[in-house]
């Protein structure tokens, strides 16, 4: 049989960071609040209620199609998608469907999988959510279904995207850089966790080397990258397995099950016709003027990669580090603080103390880096001591916990606890001496040639000067005896 190539496309649903839902005034705090705490009679469906349309979820909505490069329609419309579920209480869904207000977008993935590679994404619109069914209180698993609408009506957009993905780790890139943008413009917070970013996946497989698509399956219930990529993974196999049989790959819904590490049939692929989609008569078409556009075009930061080649143009780092500090804005925000003004070494040590030590207390805690113990010039200023030759990289490590833990100034803190590097050249001269007369054989091993005696003389060396030492200097001092 011939080997197969995967071909994916996702459909994203992102929650926006609005404070009210997009066609009424209910909060959406809803997944911190106590069920059905977050509704009112239009979010329940009630008769005789109008939905008036949240102009802070359609800037964040435009905002988000502009970062991806997506073309503005001048006039997109509301649909109404009919379908009948328990957590839908109109029996419909308001969205848009023929005329969304994006298209024709795309993402550059990054380094790593496939770089410089664009994924197309065909269209993005707006709509509300659904309710949330339970299934369990607790550990306790109900003999029925409990309903929490406080999620119905919060505002999403859905970004589609081409059948340009490859594989596992392509799609995971993918939704990465959208996840990194999304939250970078500030449009949502996507924690995945709490369902503020769903993906369904579709998949389908075809010969290598063949343009024509295969018989797609739809995915749900993907809410970590890592359940994309086994997810993805799981189902190539079994589609394979069943194209390698002679039989046919069913068009249908399936349900990643983490837990078995396997999907599973849920219902067979609706196509557009059964929803019913027709334009709903209570929301007018929605105008985008092109000097509205524009504003809003003007207001997007600086995005993710765009940022990232900067601080490697502007201040000499490496594409690790620099991929580690623009993950996040905030992070990106407190290094260009800490390093604005200071020589490429002491930013090189400054990107090293963010991406080791402060994003370790970070996490720990749960806190962002705007929140961060140390601010930024101070965390500088512990880094210009390291760049000085006034501070071992050890050093600068006590030195950061101490100030995150009691604050206070670099300069004091590294005063107090004792850790100025030693520099002197004589007094180092006289640890090394010192060092080569207890160690005879490391010195005649050195200069024999084998250089691994080298850091047996340096740390103890070190050990005399109770680490204190300048550890370049005493390299090059001790090179130097060898030589002798």
């Amino acid at each position: 049989m011939p080997g197969y190539e995967m071909v994916v496309g996702l459909e994203v649903h992102v929650q926006l960071a609005t404070k009210t839902k997009l066609f009424c005034a209910c909060p959406t705090d809803g997944s911190a609040a106590p069920p059905n705490s977050r509704i009112c009679p239009l979010c329940t469906g009630q008769p005789g209620t109008l939905p008036v349309l949240n102009r802070s979820a359609v800037e964040l909505a435009f905002q988000t199609a502009l970062a991806l490069n997506c073309q503005i329609a001048p006039v997109s419309v509301f649909a109404r998608k009919s379908y009948f579920y328990p957590d839908l209480p109109k029996a419909y869904q308001i969205s848009q469907y023929e005329r969304p207000f994006a298209t024709d977008g795309w993402l550059e993935l990054p380094a790593g999988e496939a770089p410089g590679k664009r994924i197309r994404i065909r269209r993005i619109h707006l709509e509300e959510d659904a309710g949330k069914l339970l299934h369990a209180a607790g550990s306790r698993e109900l003999d029925c279904s409990w309903i929490d609408f406080n999620r119905g009506g919060v505002p999403l957009v859905e970004i589609v995207s081409e059948a340009d993905l490859r594989s596992p780790e392509e799609t995971a890139s993918y939704l990465k850089t959208l996840k990194e943008i999304v939250q970078y413009i500030g449009a949502s917070r996507c924690d995945m966790e709490k369902g503020e970013m769903r993906c369904d996946a579709n998949i389908s497989l075809r010969p290598a080397g063949s343009t024509v698509l295969g018989t797609r399956a739809e995915i749900k219930n993907l809410n970590s990258l890592r359940a994309v990529k086994d997810a993805l993974a799981h189902e190539f196999q079994r589609q394979k397995q069943i194209l390698d049989s002679g039989a046919r790959v069913a068009q249908e819904t399936r349900l990643w099950d983490p837990d078995r590490t396997a999907t599973a049939a849920m219902r067979s692929k609706e196509e557009a016709e059964d929803y019913r989609y027709f334009p709903d008569p209570d929301l007018p078409p929605l105008a985008a003027g092109a000097a509205w556009v524009n504003e809003l075009k003007a207001k997007l930061p600086e995005l993710p990669a765009a940022r990232r080649a900067r601080l490697r143009k502007d201040f000499g780092l490496g594409a690790t580090d620099a991929e580690v500090l623009t993950s996040q804005r905030a992070l990106a925000d407190y290094f260009e603080a800490a390093a604005r003004g200071r020589r490429p070494p002491a930013a090189k040590t400054a990107a090293n103390l963010i991406a080791t030590e402060l994003l370790a207390r970070l996490n720990a805690e749960s806190l962002a880096a705007d929140c961060a113990r140390i601010n930024p010039a101070e965390l500088g200023a512990l880094a210009d001591l390291v760049a000085d030759g006034a501070l071992s990289s050890r050093g600068a490590k006590t030195a950061f916990a101490a100030m995150w833990e009691g604050g206070g100034a670099a300069a004091e803190v590294v005063a107090a606890l004792g850790l100025a590097q030693v520099s002197d050249d004589g007094q180092l001269r006289a640890w090394v001496a010192a060092a080569l007369a207890a160690n005879p054989q490391a010195l005649a091993d050195l200069k024999a040639g084998r250089s691994q005696a080298l850091g047996a003389l340096v740390g103890a060396a070190m050990k005399l000067s109770r680490g204190k030492a300048n550890p370049e200097l005493l390299n090059c001092i001790i090179r130097e005896s060898a030589r002798a």
